[in-house]
């Protein structure tokens, strides 16, 4: 069984103005606010969460607020992945024991690896929580390193608990491939929030969503209306949201979505360095397609 089917949203973490701390206050209005708009999972300390400006302590009591806030409300998934196996494999055991339903691991960055070092990695990570489903994240553009579909294949065969991938990769041709050599024995994610409809098109069952973070409702039932049978209704959604996507990678992610959520009301604080301010030009043309989407007045 899945983790989840729909729509995740890839949440953004609450920084107070004054210090940078983790502001836990909005963090549960942020979560209560996705889970009333209909989103099937939240994924805590991924990359729109900016888990790689947090300390070790930082992050595990995160994942550990968000858990217990949520209270299997929906399911959550834990961001618990470093470039060095031995710190992945600490943070995915003290995660799993905090009752994640799953945990996401992003291919190692800067240092990289080869695939049979991915594959290892990979391995070794789910082996030492065998009882916590994990779900590969494979986006090239940050990481600097591609999970090759012959690499996933490798890992769904031989390692029970890995069930599915984010895909970020933004190659289509890629995902057929993907989806071809493991016989569509995998859960596969969008990762791109403009790709959802033509990867569930090849057998997707759903995203990990930066727009969701504005718009859960209309991620969740983008999906939904593709595994009900409506591609059309679920197209059009996907053209509907578009304007929202383009502004919200105007710059480097989270930059426009952490704005976005300020001026929703959500007092999510500022970014942390080396994450800057979003431009008043792009501010403003974020805020234009917001209000055009009805999401701010």
């Amino acid at each position: 069984m899945a983790v989840f089917k729909g729509s995740a949203v890839a949440i953004v973490t609450p920084f107070r103005k004054d210090d940078e701390s983790i502001n836990y206050d909005v963090f549960a209005d942020l979560i209560d606010y996705q889970i009333e708009g209909g989103t099937d999972a939240i994924v805590v300390c991924g990359s729109t969460g900016e888990a790689a400006t947090m300390t070790e302590q930082e992050h595990l009591d995160c994942c550990k607020f968000v858990i217990d806030y949520t209270k299997k409300r929906v399911p959550v998934i834990a961001g618990s992945g470093s470039n060095w196996t031995h710190t992945a494999i600490e943070l995915s055991r003290e995660i799993a024991g905090y009752g994640a339903d799953a945990l996401l691991q992003v291919s190692p960055y800067y240092n990289k690896g080869t695939q049979e070092g991915m594959y290892i990695h990979f391995r070794k990570i789910a082996e030492e929580v065998p009882g916590v489903p994990q779900i590969l994240y494979n986006v090239p553009s940050r990481t600097g390193g591609n999970v090759l579909p012959e690499t996933v294949a490798r890992l769904v065969r031989d390692v029970p608990n890995i069930v599915g991938i984010k895909e970020a990769s933004g190659d289509i041709s890629q995902v057929v491939k993907l989806m071809t050599v493991t016989d569509g024995n995998i859960d596969l994610y969008s990762g791109n929030d403009d790709q959802v409809v033509p990867l569930m098109s090849m057998g997707g069952i759903g995203v990990i969503s930066v727009v969701a973070n504005i718009a859960p409702r209309a991620m969740h039932d983008m999906c939904m209306k593709f595994l009900e049978g409506d591609v059309q209704g679920a197209a059009k959604l996907q053209r509907d949201t578009h304007a929202l996507f383009e502004n919200l990678f105007s710059e480097v992610n989270p930059i426009p979505v952490k704005k976005a959520v300020n001026l929703m009301g959500f007092e999510a604080g500022p970014l942390r360095l080396p994450l800057t301010e979003m431009t008043e030009g792009k501010a403003a043309q974020l805020e234009k397609a917001m209000k055009e989407f009805g999401l701010i007045g």
